[in-house]
């Protein structure tokens, strides 16, 4: 890995990150009705997330920016056994503890410095366009600290190359710092030497039993396609057009 002038951890975890209004370390997509979101998200984290999840039942599993538990439920009800949610925000928490979930009140960055070696898997709840260009850097390095050899990141980021919503995306959110695309991706998590890096598409159409979500995904492949072959018109090799887009990877043996 290139070597940089940059924070070290020690510092980096006690660090005030840039997002005040949204910060990065809290889960801030969850309905208003907080109970009908476990229902709702389970069913979009298992279409997209759930293959990217080692098998092993018993893996030692963190949820970073985990709120109200969301990701925390789909996965105990999918059979992990040792999964722990942080989320900076207690009254976010609360409502995971009421179900029986093993959430916390912690933030993101000293809980990784203080925790190494400890995780199997590290996932993201929250998309790391909350955090700075050197604020990836320095979270890249705290969770490759905190990952067991060959333990499995997956995390998440707005789609800069969307023609209709990277734009926006970057614009909608006072603590929106970059958008990502499939190469810059995989180019950072490389960059800390990262290995076996994937980078997906979130197919938001996963509701079934509303005959919309059939019309909307249609609609979105139609749109992906003439993406696609407009931007090999100028010479570039952008396949992932969803409006986010999600990597795994495995860390340093």
């Amino acid at each position: 890995m290139q070597q940089h002038n940059i924070t070290p951890l020690d510092q980096a975890a006690t660090m005030d990150l840039a997002a005040q209004i949204e910060p990065f370390d809290s889960f801030w997509e969850g309905p208003e009705d907080v109970e009908s979101g476990y229902t709702k998200f389970e069913q979009f984290y298992r279409c997209n997330y759930l293959s990217h999840i080692p098998e092993d039942r018993g893996a030692r599993i963190l949820v970073i920016s985990c709120g109200p538990g969301y990701f925390v439920n789909m996965l105990n009800r999918a059979g992990y056994q040792n999964v722990i949610g942080i989320d900076s925000f207690a009254d976010k928490v609360q409502h995971g503890q009421a179900k029986g979930l093993d959430c916390r009140t912690e933030r993101a960055f000293p809980f990784l410095a203080e925790n190494k070696r400890a995780f199997d898997v590290i996932v993201c709840e929250q998309e790391v366009n909350h955090l700075t260009k050197d604020e990836i850097f320095m979270f890249l390095r705290l969770v490759r600290e905190s990952l067991t050899p060959n333990g499995t990141l997956v995390t998440h980021a707005l789609n800069g190359a969307n023609p209709i919503t990277g734009a926006e995306a970057l614009a909608q959110n006072f603590d929106h710092y970059n958008t990502f695309t499939e190469y810059t991706f995989k180019q950072v998590l490389e960059h800390f030497d990262f290995k076996d890096v994937r980078v997906f598409p979130l197919n938001l159409y996963v509701f079934y039993k509303n005959p919309f979500n059939y019309v909307a995904w249609g609609a979105a492949t139609a749109f992906g396609i003439f993406f696609r072959a407009a931007f090999v018109l100028y010479g570039k090799s952008n396949k992932l057009f969803t409006k986010k887009i999600a990597a795994s990877c495995k860390s340093p043996s």
